[in-house]
């Protein structure tokens, strides 16, 4: 908007209003409420604010359509999964005795045992030789021989952590290893 003569206009900078009295190229005179003139350039001056000026923006909007412009879509949570657990399928070895031989018919507890802990530990030296991070070894609840066994057997190894697995998927009967790369013998 152009000042013109007559315009309540007030200083960009300072807190002077007034009504422009005269007008000489860039130059603007304004008369403040006391009486005193000041000379500005147009671009030190606005003009002021006018209460019917800003009464009429606020009625004369569209309220919903302002409403609706302010609205965001709300996004739904989605956890993040680490990419290497997204990418990397775990290895699981389940160790029950009907899944490791076709008939357990004539073996001792002893040989069952042997048998479990000798797949248990063929499996953690093929996971160890082929950088393997993660070993879910399903062992079921029972007296919790087996587990201790395996226990005894995972506490040999020094670059290897071993700890209950995921109670949700597995229940009380699994234990989890995690084989360290870079640890030195």
């Amino acid at each position: 908007m152009k000042i013109k003569v007559g315009d309540t206009v007030e200083t960009i900078d300072d807190a002077i209003f007034g009504v422009v009295t005269k007008i000489s190229g860039s130059t603007i005179t304004i008369e403040n409420d006391d009486g005193f003139e000041f000379q500005f350039e147009a671009n030190e001056l606005m003009h002021s604010s006018n209460e019917n000026i800003i009464e009429n923006a606020i009625y004369n909007s569209d309220i919903e359509a302002i409403k609706r412009e302010k609205e965001t879509k709300k996004r739904i949570f989605v956890p993040a999964v680490k990419p290497k657990e997204r990418s990397a399928p775990k290895f699981e070895v389940d160790l029950h005795i009907h899944h490791l031989t076709p008939s357990a018919r004539g073996m001792t507890n002893y040989d069952m045992l042997n048998l479990q802990l000798d797949t248990a530990r063929r499996q953690l030296e093929f996971a160890i030789k082929k950088r393997i991070p993660k070993i879910v070894f399903i062992h079921g609840v029972g007296e919790g021989v087996l587990r201790q066994e395996l226990e005894t057997l995972f506490g040999r190894y020094n670059n290897v952590k071993f700890y209950d697995a995921d109670y949700k998927t597995y229940g009380l009967g699994a234990t989890e290893v995690r084989v360290f790369q870079n640890v030195e013998a």
